[in-house]
């Protein structure tokens, strides 16, 4: 089965609208985890425009004292700040994103031909014997961006499925944006990398993109199971979401 962690970013990017302490952040994790979440996810960015650095601790003291089965994935580029915070916090799963920090969400994956060396680096820093790294990948990396991420040590590719989830209304796109992200997954199982994906994926299109990349570890859903919310609440659309994953 495909696990869900729900990224909190949208729910403390509503709180912050207003200098008050509603939507909670450690509140909503309760409610995902509750209803069957494997594990929440947060991307602090160092604005703090919607994750804080407070929230990344309280999550962390959460999950401890609730939640010790619950994992914890932490999401950013690897600035000096961020690889400390993780040391800090040790949290179940890092995802290295190659952002600059002004970029409004996360929208391409690493270069790892390029980037190779300096991600080795990072990642012999990161990776413990209880924590995972994974790398966002590009859903166009094929055999050999697999084989660069694979050199680096890490454990999982997170394919980034935005450009799939734009094709919400040209099904002939979305079946290339399919064919696409199936090869790289295809590279990386045989490259024994584990699988994660993430961004813009919903209700609608997590079907067709589960039939047609089968055996991925997790997904990462943070807009899209948010805006379900509004209609459902958060408890049904994780149950829902957890539906179709096959649970």
């Amino acid at each position: 089965m495909t696990k869900l962690s729900v990224n909190l970013n949208a729910v403390a990017q509503l709180r912050n609208r207003r200098n008050l302490p509603w939507p909670s952040v450690t509140g909503m994790a309760r409610i995902v985890l509750d209803e069957g979440a494997a594990g929440v996810t947060v991307h602090p960015r160092p604005d703090e425009r919607h994750i804080r650095r407070e929230d990344v601790y309280d999550l962390k003291a959460l999950l401890d004292a609730e939640y010790p089965q619950a994992e914890f994935n932490i999401e950013g580029y690897p600035s000096e700040d961020f690889l400390a915070l993780i040391e800090e916090v040790d949290p179940n799963q890092v995802t290295l994103v190659p952002d600059d920090p002004a970029q409004a969400t996360s929208d391409h994956g690493w270069d790892f031909l390029g980037k190779g060396n300096f991600l080795t680096s990072v990642v012999q820093r990161l990776r413990t014997s209880s924590r995972r790294v994974s790398l966002f990948c590009d859903p166009d990396a094929g055999h050999a961006g697999i084989a660069a991420a694979k050199a680096t040590g890490a454990d999982r590719v997170e394919l980034y499925t935005g450009p799939y989830g734009a094709c919400f209304d040209d099904p002939v796109r979305a079946e290339a944006e399919l064919a696409v992200l199936a090869e790289t997954a295809r590279a990386a199982r045989v490259a024994g990398m584990g699988l994660n994906a993430g961004h813009d994926l919903t209700l609608a299109n997590l079907p067709a993109f589960k039939e047609a990349i089968p055996g991925v570890d997790e997904v990462s859903i943070g807009h899209g199971i948010t805006a379900d919310a509004l209609i459902f609440g958060f408890g049904e659309a994780v149950r829902r979401y957890i539906d179709v994953l096959g649970g």
